[in-house]
Formats: C-alpha cells, sequence, structure tokens
C-alpha cells in the first residue's frame, strides 16, 4: 500500500514523502496513530493544503522536545532489583519500568519512546537511547544494582557479577571442606567399618 508520511518515520522517510508499505503495517499502526494517509488523489490534495500547518507542528514538538533532551542526556538512574550471586535478576528491567523511572524523575516519558531491542535481565550499568521525537534522541545510563551501595561501587566502575564481588576475596578461604568438618571427628558406626 502506498501511503504519504504525515512526520518523520525512523527507517521509513520523510514527512511528505510517499511510501510504500506493507499493508498490515499501514492500517495497523501509520494510519491510526495518524503518522501517515492513503496516497490517492484526493489525500494528496488535502496533504498540500495542510503542509505548512504540519511542518510547523512538527517544528514546535521537535523544539519542545530538544528542551527536554538537553535537560536529560547523559543523565544516570538507580533501578534497585533483586538478583542472585551472577547477576542475574528475578524477573527484567522493561521498558515499563524504565518509564516509570524517568516520571518518578520528573520527566514525562512514554514508554514507546524508550528504544530497548530486548529486556535487561542482569545487574550493571547500561545505556539506554529514548526518542523523544522522530529527530530528537537521548541516551541516558541506567544503573542496575542489588541496593543502592552496590549502585555507587558499579558506578565506580566496579563488576558485581560474581560472588567473590559481593562477598569478598576471602570467600573461596571459606569455603574450604576443612571448615565445614573437622576431619579428626569420628561418627558414628566408624568402629564397625575399622
Amino acid at each position: 500500500m502506498d501511503v504519504i508520511l504525515l512526520e518523520r518515520v525512523s527507517r521509513l522517510g520523510q514527512m511528505g514523502d510517499t511510501v510504500k508499505v506493507k499493508d498490515g503495517f499501514a492500517r495497523n499502526f501509520l494510519l491510526p496513530q495518524g503518522k501517515a494517509l492513503r496516497a490517492n488523489e484526493a489525500n494528496k490534495k488535502k496533504f498540500e493544503g495542510q503542509r505548512a500547518q504540519l511542518e510547523a507542528r512538527n517544528l514546535e514538538r521537535k523544539s519542545e522536545a530538544a528542551q527536554v533532551a538537553e535537560k536529560l542526556d547523559g543523565k544516570s538512574f538507580i533501578a534497585v532489583r533483586s538478583a542472585g550471586e551472577t547477576g542475574q535478576l528475578y524477573g527484567s528491567v522493561s521498558t515499563r519500568d524504565i518509564a516509570d523511572l524517568l516520571t518518578a524523575e520528573g520527566f514525562s516519558i512514554n514508554r514507546n519512546q524508550i528504544l530497548l531491542n530486548q529486556p535487561i535481565k542482569t545487574i550493571g550499568v547500561t545505556n539506554v537511547a529514548i526518542a523523544l521525537h522522530p529527530e530528537v534522541e537521548v541516551t541516558v545510563t541506567l544503573n542496575i544494582a542489588r541496593t543502592a551501595d552496590e549502585a555507587e561501587r558499579q558506578a565506580k566502575g566496579e563488576t558485581l557479577t560474581t560472588a567473590e564481588a559481593i562477598y569478598g576475596d576471602d570467600i573461596n578461604d571459606n569455603a574450604r571442606p576443612e571448615n565445614f568438618f573437622d576431619p579428626n571427628t569420628e561418627f558414628e558406626g566408624d568402629e564397625d567399618n575399622a
């Protein structure tokens, strides 16, 4: 299906471009979201009549997004989650969680604006891209840790995905068998075997 784009759509085209897309993509996303019109003569005339208004609205939205981007770009946020000793999260951090975290900090971000290919499933420091506008994108740092203290340690560059990092270097010394069992202790029934 041929459509006329009413705004810039990433990997598709700029405002005013006539592009060929799959029917389902047009029917289920572009047309209901108001991002495109079917490419026919009536809609082409309608678009040309509204072009100045659409460009002005797009420029206004872009400038608002640029102001938010100035405040948001490069900021760091901490998410405290439960995780195992190896750093594997019990659950994951999704776009909804990130949007809630940013909203709690005073930014009006929708989960659809967060560009995350897959949920985050381990602790650590991760860069997350946020599309405030089709032409304005920022990157924030997300520090996922088990506690606020661990988040500070991770921010300094420490890796906390091993047991030694959590319990200290002496973990291997404490885990030796002689620390658990006394080799000189006799158990009941040992005399019978001798």
